[in-house]
C-alpha cells in the first residue's frame, strides 16, 4: 500500500524540504577530520609541532651563527644580545644548537618510524593473511624478540658500532617493529574473511596483491595512530641513549646530547640544560597529545 504524502503534513518542515536529506553524506575520513578539528588540544598540539618543525628546518639556516662555531670570549653566557638561549662551555650559540639538535632528533623519529612501519606492517600482514603454520612460525620470531629487553639490544649494538644517526635508527628498529606487527596481524585476521577479500580470491588475485591492495589499506587508521605515538618514542630513545653517551657524537648534536652536556653544568649554568630539555619535553608531549586526539577521531565507535 502506497501512502499519499499530499494527505499528510510534516511538522517543522516546509514542503520544499520534505524530500531533502537531513544530514549530508560524509565519508569516514571526512568525519574523522571534522572530529579532529573539534578537539582543541589536538589542534593546538598540531600547530605547535608544525612551528617546531619549521624552526628546526630554517632557524639554523637563517641564524648568523653556525651550530659548531666556537667563541672563547663568550663561554657559558646567559641569554644576551643575539644569543637568545645563551652559549655553552665552548662559546657556541645555544639557540642554533637546540634547533639543529631538534632537527637531528626529528629525523631519527620520522625515518626510524617509517622503517619500523614498513617492516612491521608487511610482516604482520603476511602473518594474519596466511595463518596456520606460516603464522605460527613467524609469531615465534616475534615472541623471541619480545623476550629480550629492547634497551639491552640497542646498547649492545651501539657498543660494537660507531654511534651515529644511522646506527641509532638501526638499533631501535631491530625490535621496534614487533608492536605494530602484532596489531596489524590481529586486524588482518579479522578482515581476511570479508566479502571483498573473498571476491578478490575468486577473481584470481595474488595473495600479496590482496594484502597490499585490500587488507593493509583498511588498517591505515591503526598505522597513523601508531605512527603518531612511535615518533616521540624514537625521539625519547635517542635522548636516552645520548644521555648515556651512546647517541649522537660531537661535532654533531641532538636534543639528547645537549641534555647530556647540560646536566654536567646545571648547578652553575642552568640555561645550558633548561632550553634543550624544555624543547624535548614539549615535542614529546605535543606528539602524544596529538596522537590521543587522532586516535579518538579515527575511532569508528565515536562516529555520530
Amino acid at each position: 500500500m502506497m501512502l499519499d504524502k499530499t494527505k499528510y503534513v510534516i511538522k517543522g518542515c516546509s514542503d520544499a524540504d520534505t524530500d531533502k536529506i537531513s544530514r549530508p553524506k560524509i565519508t569516514y575520513w571526512g568525519d574523522a577530520m571534522r572530529r579532529l578539528k573539534k578537539n582543541p588540544v589536538a589542534m593546538i598540539s598540531l600547530v605547535f609541532l608544525v612551528i617546531i618543525i619549521l624552526f628546526c628546518i630554517f632557524a639554523p639556516m637563517l641564524s648568523p651563527y653556525k651550530y659548531n662555531d666556537q667563541n672563547y670570549a663568550f663561554l657559558n653566557k646567559k641569554p644576551f644580545g643575539n644569543h637568545w638561549f645563551g652559549t655553552d662551555n665552548l662559546g657556541r650559540d645555544l639557540f642554533v644548537r637546540v634547533w639543529k639538535g631538534g632537527r637531528v632528533s626529528l629525523i631519527i623519529g620520522f625515518v626510524g618510524t617509517a622503517i619500523e612501519l614498513l617492516i612491521g606492517v608487511l610482516y604482520g600482514g603476511i602473518c594474519g593473511y596466511f595463518g596456520g603454520r606460516v603464522d605460527s612460525l613467524m609469531m615465534r620470531v616475534i615472541e623471541v624478540l619480545s623476550t629480550i629487553p629492547e634497551i639491552i639490544i640497542i646498547m649492545l649494538l651501539l657498543l660494537f658500532m660507531e654511534p651515529s644517526v644511522p646506527t641509532i635508527i638501526i638499533a631501535i628498529c631491530i625490535t621496534g617493529w614487533v608492536g605494530i606487527a602484532r596489531l596489524i596481524r590481529g586486524q588482518v585476521m579479522q578482515l581476511r574473511n570479508s566479502e571483498y577479500v573473498m571476491a578478490a580470491k575468486a577473481l584470481g588475485a595474488d595473495p600479496f596483491r590482496i594484502i597490499l591492495k585490500h587488507l593493509l589499506p583498511n588498517t591505515i587508521g591503526i598505522i597513523i595512530v601508531y605512527m603518531s605515538m612511535d615518533i616521540p618514542a624514537f625521539i625519547f630513545y635517542e635522548a636516552f641513549l645520548s644521555f648515556l653517551g651512546l647517541g649522537v657524537q660531537a661535532p654533531n648534536t641532538s636534543l639528547g646530547s645537549l641534555v647530556f652536556a647540560g646536566q654536567g653544568v646545571m648547578s652553575n649554568f642552568p640555561h645550558v640544560l633548561i632550553y634543550p630539555t624544555a624543547i624535548l619535553c614539549l615535542i614529546v608531549l605535543a606528539f602524544n597529545l596529538f596522537g590521543d586526539g587522532l586516535r579518538d577521531a579515527l575511532d569508528p565507535n565515536l562516529r555520530q
